[in-house]
């Protein structure tokens, strides 16, 4: 009982450490776009600039995800190193979920980053 109680408690903690991790990231800024403006951007983006601003986001949404997928390896490195969360019986609930959502995390990070890539790709067309 008391390593169950102890697992509760480490795994509180460190999904504490993770939020306070991913709130300290920038929210809000001049360079931020809210997804109605970038929307609208997206929509009606001519110009090297509004393409620039464009990848800019998206590599700032890439990077975001970047370090929340390492936030989740690191915990179910965290996970596989206690005997109780590492066994048959938790591991899907443990390892095996936060090795799924840093795969799912580092994927959509590829995915964001390849938009910006052809949102820089636009911004030199329209440069021409």
């Amino acid at each position: 009982m008391k390593q169950i109680i102890g697992m509760f408690a480490a795994t509180l903690i460190l999904n504490a450490s993770v939020l306070a991790q991913s709130n300290a990231l920038p929210q809000s800024g001049p360079d931020r776009l809210t997804k109605q403006q970038l929307q609208t951007l997206v929509t009606t983006a001519k110009t090297p600039a509004e393409h620039e601003r464009i990848a800019i986001y998206y590599e700032g949404k890439a990077q975001v995800l970047i370090s929340e997928s390492k936030q989740h390896a690191q915990m179910a490195e965290q996970y596989r190193q206690n005997p109780i969360t590492a066994s048959g019986k938790f591991s899907a609930g443990t390892v095996n979920h936060c090795e799924y959502v840093a795969r799912s995390l580092q994927q959509d990070a590829a995915r964001y980053q390849k938009l910006a890539s052809e949102h820089r790709e636009m911004a030199k067309s329209a440069a021409r």
